[in-house]
């Protein structure tokens, strides 16, 4: 990975869908060179796909929340990590280090949506409770760096 791949791929998460052409004027390089470069990036799984942005507010999904997910001794992560992704509005999951064993991230509709995720969270087997902290504004979201480590 080179200062070339970096900025193909910085030009590609601010638009994914750039011709090659468009690419090479940002890079200095020809549009087959950069199809080519784009394919090694794929190849290689360091870019995993393309994908329409949508506002979740648009498809009625106006409040978001993190919440914390302590387990019993007994659980198994597995199980866990497996019902979380039974439900529908949980957008992320993550296995972490600290007090919580997992932490989602949830879009739901409204206060009503929140309160009924709580619930079934809390009656999931293998969870003993839950902490939630509400989203009231996001600033920024996925970023990934791109540029050299040592810049």
């Amino acid at each position: 990975m080179d200062t070339v791949d970096r900025k193909l791929l910085d030009a590609l998460r601010g638009n994914a869908r750039a011709t090659y052409a468009e690419l090479a004027r940002v890079v200095g390089l020809s549009a087959p060179a950069v199809h080519e470069r784009v394919a090694k990036l794929e190849a290689n799984g360091v870019i995993t796909g393309y994908h329409a942005a949508v506002a979740p507010e648009s498809l009625g999904y106006a409040m978001n929340a993190l919440i914390g997910i302590f387990i019993t001794d007994s659980a198994d992560t597995d199980d866990i990590a497996t019902s979380l992704s039974a439900l529908p509005v949980v957008e992320h999951c993550w296995f972490v280090a600290g007090e919580e064993t997992f932490v989602v991230k949830v879009r739901v509709a409204d206060v009503a949506g929140l309160e009924a995720t709580i619930r079934a969270l809390n009656a999931t087997p293998g969870i003993a409770r839950t902490r939630t902290t509400v989203v009231l504004s996001t600033k920024f979201e996925d970023r990934v760096p791109v540029a050299e480590p040592d810049e």
